[in-house]
């Protein structure tokens, strides 16, 4: 029945091909959909189970003071603590920008192991005062290698700012975020005019998470009523919490996502009608060579199901060749990836809406009485 289905088809070329483009346009769609969903949620997905993140209460872009890293150290189930502030500054001008964290040396590289440094790089940049680490796809971006000496712009932090690199990162995994440059804290607190003793947040590791609540409650409380009071909570309420400041992206995933498949099921099926109705003699003729009902519903559900993959294929397909040029934001979201999981979803979501879109037409044809559908013109 393939090479019926694939001569029916070929009939209306145009029409047929516009049909499938449809399916490819909204498949496309919804990878694209599908990829910035992830990539502002994929924070959540491989933040640590053993880490807390320390912000002061008022604002993330308020700091905290060097100091509470003793403090915090000395809390009972705490076994590392590591601290990080936002640099912000630009590279050439405000169309190259990339995340720039000033760090601890001291503890940065143990507290994030996913964060691959080989021990001589890190070495080096551990010697060097300007010298800094940058992420794999960061360095390719630019086309720097170790040993580069990178010009930066303070903006928080004013001034001209220059860096050695003296080492690239790699992520364990894939979904690794490899587009931070990081350099020394005491680089930066040794020349800004303001601010000096202040840290940005602070990143804990705790002995066991399953003590994260208990020792979330201790940590605030023991800044409680001070100058600067904390907010702690798990790495992965963090990231989802940063997630939603721009949002929520998968609500607007589902609403367009459901305008889109909502409006390909109505002009496939309109597409399908018409062709039944165009093909009713046909499809006559076929009953009374010995075709069945059954073989008649077959025979129509197949063709819209045949237009569904082949349309779903091609825009899954061009959104996967999409991925594979990198991030086009330039930076805003390093992960962009589109995972195995959305290709299933969308190629279920494309045969169902062409089983959907095929059902009436296919029952109609099937319900077909000979001599009637021979007497139409």
């Amino acid at each position: 029945m393939l090479h019926l289905v694939l001569v029916n088809l070929a009939r209306k070329k145009v029409r047929t091909g516009l049909t499938i483009g449809s399916f490819a346009v909204a498949l496309f769609l919804f990878a694209l959909l599908a990829i910035v969903r992830d990539a502002f949620q994929q924070g959540m997905h491989i933040a640590g189970a053993d880490r807390l993140v320390v912000v002061n209460r008022g604002s993330l872009i308020q700091p905290l003071p060097v100091a509470y890293r003793d403090r915090l150290t000395r809390i009972p189930g705490v076994t590392q603590v590591t601290f990080a502030t936002w640099f912000g500054g630009l590279y050439r001008d405000v169309h190259h920008s990339f995340p720039q964290f000033a760090i601890d040396r001291e503890a940065y590289r143990e507290m994030f192991p996913e964060c691959v440094v080989p021990d001589d790089q890190w070495q080096s940049f551990a010697a060097d005062r300007e010298g800094a680490i940058v992420g794999e796809a960061l360095a390719a971006r630019f086309g720097w290698n170790v040993g580069d000496r990178v010009p930066i712009k303070g903006a928080l932090f004013p001034g001209a700012w220059e860096f050695n690199i003296r080492g690239v990162y790699r992520g364990a995994r894939p979904q690794d975020d490899t587009t931070q440059f990081w350099f020394h804290w005491d680089y930066l607190d040794e020349r800004r005019t303001a601010g000096k003793g202040f840290v940005g947040w602070y990143t804990v590791r705790v002995a066991r998470p399953d003590d994260a609540a208990r020792l979330i409650k201790t940590i605030d409380q023991q800044f409680a009523n001070s100058e600067f009071e904390t907010k702690t909570e798990t790495e992965k309420a963090f990231a989802a919490s940063w997630a939603k400041r721009i949002g929520n992206v998968a609500a607007w995933m589902l609403s367009i996502g459901v305008i889109v498949f909502v409006t390909l099921l109505l002009i496939t099926g309109n597409v399908m009608a018409i062709a039944v109705r165009e093909r009713t003699r046909e499809l006559a003729v076929l009953k009374a060579v010995g075709f069945s009902g059954t073989a008649v519903l077959a025979l129509v559900i197949a063709e819209t199901l045949v237009i569904a993959f082949i349309g779903g294929g091609l825009g899954l397909a061009l959104a996967k060749l999409f991925t594979l040029r990198g991030d086009p934001t330039g930076g805003l979201l390093p992960f962009f990836h589109l995972p195995a999981s959305a290709i299933v979803t969308g190629l279920t979501l494309a045969l169902t809406v062409g089983l959907l879109a095929g059902i009436l037409p296919a029952l109609s044809a099937s319900r077909l009485r000979i001599v009637d559908a021979l007497r139409r013109i």
